[in-house]
């Protein structure tokens, strides 16, 4: 099987109500989807969500570095070569990382598709189902709580909140949160970078000692700030994830070396790619460092994919991959299915997706 064509398009899809985050607010997800034809009627999907203030991508950066400079050098290859494909990928520019995981998603698409064998198999098999969190976007905390209530009465029992906007209100958004859903639902917080490092140990000490039970904190400090992750980490009880600063495998191998943190976000839009997830998986795995699979706001193509590592390796324990139900509309066809808070993925080659409703070549 190899590479023909790579065609570019988009969907724009809307949100059920806006995304907020200490970094942005979004009203509908706006995913480059690419299509890898073969020498065959096996047709790879890939795509790139651009996220300019966490991957530094626009949709602009992602369809040029597809179009004029990676995709062609793919051009004749054999699909069946993966090592050499993933090399040809990471060495045709430097950066632009989530143009590369739409290329390595739709290639080992392909893959799967050649040799008749789901993703999550081919990554591991560990689960065929898992459990996803929720997220809440920051807002007041009466909105918060609302939307927590709402969550729950879907089925879900994590609860991803929000925060790192002001540091004294966060602890108002939390305190009014976990009153109201009571002990039994986890809650972990997201700061997206929102504190000083200080700041982040007085915040989080004081939710200790509110005893507000909270499983995790990911990401309270700059992304380039490692001794600062390391200065939080080693100063409250809590759980300290790195997202943002765990961009690729040289970062979280820095970040474990370091001990700057005890957890790891995995995402394929920083990482460029599934190929760099699984070595990113491989050395939390060797430093006994749990991972969390997450994802950026994106329409099921992406979702699938880093399901399939999510479902394929052991290493990874929490799931974040909640962007397909934020979403008003799913324009995909094949990939994961939901059933309240459970993820599930095809028992279909490769991806599993066969069609995207809406979407608009870009020539």
């Amino acid at each position: 099987m190899k590479i023909k064509e790579i065609r570019i398009g988009k969907v724009s899809i809307p949100l059920k109500k806006p995304f907020k985050t200490a970094l942005r607010q979004v009203n509908s997800a706006e995913d480059v989807i690419i299509k890898i034809m073969t020498n065959t009627e096996a047709i790879g999907f890939g795509n790139a969500p651009p996220t300019a203030v966490i991957t530094g991508d626009s949709q602009d950066s992602v369809i040029a570095a597809i179009r004029d400079t990676i995709g062609p050098k793919l051009i004749g290859m054999d699909v069946d070569n993966i090592e050499t494909l993933m090399t040809t990928i990471d060495t045709a520019m430097l950066h632009n990382q989530s143009a590369k995981a739409a290329l390595d998603i739709a290639i080992f698409d392909l893959f799967g598709q050649l040799h008749s064998l789901p993703l999550y198999k081919y990554f591991g098999g560990f689960r065929s189902s898992m459990t996803t969190d929720l997220t809440i976007s920051v807002n007041t905390p009466e909105e918060m709580v609302t939307d927590a209530f709402e969550a729950i009465a879907a089925g879900y029992t994590d609860l991803k909140l929000k925060v790192g906007t002001d540091a004294a209100l966060d602890i108002e958004r939390v305190k009014a949160i976990r009153k109201a859903v009571g002990p039994n639902v986890n809650i972990r917080l997201d700061a997206n970078q929102g504190w000083n490092p200080k700041e982040a140990v007085r915040t989080i000490r004081q939710f200790e000692d509110l005893g507000l039970n909270i499983e995790l904190i990911e990401q309270p400090v700059k992304f380039y700030d490692f001794e600062g992750l390391k200065y939080v980490t080693d100063h409250v009880e809590t759980n300290i994830m790195a997202d943002e600063s765990a961009f690729g495998p040289y970062e979280v191998f820095k970040l474990l070396s370091m001990r700057a943190c005890d957890l790891i976000n995995i995402k394929l839009m920083k990482a460029g790619g599934l190929h760099n997830a699984i070595k990113i998986a491989h050395f939390a795995e060797t430093m006994g460092v749990e991972c969390m699979m997450g994802c950026m706001l994106e329409s099921k193509v992406g979702i699938t994919a880093a399901a399939s590592i999510a479902a394929g390796k052991r290493i990874v324990t929490k799931t974040d991959l909640d962007a397909a139900v934020l979403l008003a509309e799913d324009p995909i066809t094949g990939g994961v299915s939901f059933s309240k808070n459970q993820i599930i993925l095809p028992d279909t080659p490769g991806l599993g997706i066969t069609h995207i409703e809406g979407w608009q070549e870009i020539k």
